[in-house]
């Protein structure tokens, strides 16, 4: 137990040191600056602490809202096409042209479309987090599946598993390290999404604050907004890789097991 909180303790340290170095270099060396761009450290942490605790419910809640609804579909759809795609081969070669026609598309470059097609809303966020945050999944779902080992796949067979037990025992569990890798790829896309889908047309979000804040001139106002994002696209990746770490125990276990006899 001991040495388990020892080993956490050292990770955490490990990566947490120099950006707490970085963040005291930062306050020191902006504690007496007048510039009306580069505002004191002190002043973005009040101001980002002001926006934490007044603007929660009207403008951050709804930004992790849109992030977790577009992720979700982004998730489900990503993860289900690839499935068929890397299973049939006669539809992942019908779908490949148009998969690598659309993944060329950035999220961002749909802003319009999705902004024609759903109008000023809740909606049009969504839409734009799940079309950029779909791609990783499926290509990496796509490539999963396709590399199950051929003598795993001959073996279920000659077994007569069921379709569906073959898709749930054999393929999905040896696809799921690459599937999770697409998966956290896309968080932190949808991370940045969300700042852009909230630039266009929008009254509320994160990426509001930022940009009403930058038109008005209150750059610390504007500096807290991003110091938000950063903090918020650090905290979802490392809860993303908690349940990572958790959902790929076997997978971790199976592979030292595996070396332990090669050596």
């Amino acid at each position: 137990m001991m040495a388990t909180i020892g080993r956490r303790t050292k990770s955490v340290l490990a990566e947490t040191w120099l950006p707490a170095v970085l963040l005291l270099l930062w306050w020191a060396l902006s504690a007496n600056s007048t510039s009306l761009y580069f505002s004191p450290l002190s002043d973005i942490v009040h101001q980002l602490y002001d926006v934490v605790t007044t603007r929660f419910g009207s403008d951050i809640l709804p930004s992790l809202r849109n992030f977790a609804l577009g992720l979700a579909i982004a998730t489900i759809a990503g993860i289900a096409l690839g499935l068929l795609c890397g299973m049939i081969e006669a539809l992942y070669r019908a779908f490949q042209p148009l998969l690598e026609f659309l993944r060329a598309i950035p999220g961002v470059a749909i802003l319009p479309v999705a902004l024609f097609m759903f109008g000023i809303g809740t909606s049009m966020k969504v839409a734009v987090i799940a079309f950029g945050a779909f791609w990783p999944i499926l290509l990496n779902t796509v490539d999963g599946v396709r590399g199950v080992d051929t003598l795993i796949k001959d073996v279920a067979r000659s077994y007569h598993l069921r379709r569906r037990d073959r898709l749930f025992r054999v393929v999905l569990p040896a696809a799921s390290p690459q599937i999770l890798a697409g998966v956290r790829i896309s968080v932190s896309l949808g991370v940045i999404l969300i700042v852009a889908s909230e630039y266009i047309a929008s009254t509320e979000g994160i990426g509001y604050i930022e940009l009403q804040s930058a038109r008005q001139y209150q750059m610390s106002v504007m500096w807290a907004a991003l110091l938000l994002l950063g903090i918020l696209g650090y905290v979802v990746n490392v809860a993303f890789r908690i349940v990572e770490a958790r959902l790929l125990t076997w997978h971790r276990g199976l592979r030292g097991t595996l070396l332990e006899g090669n050596s």
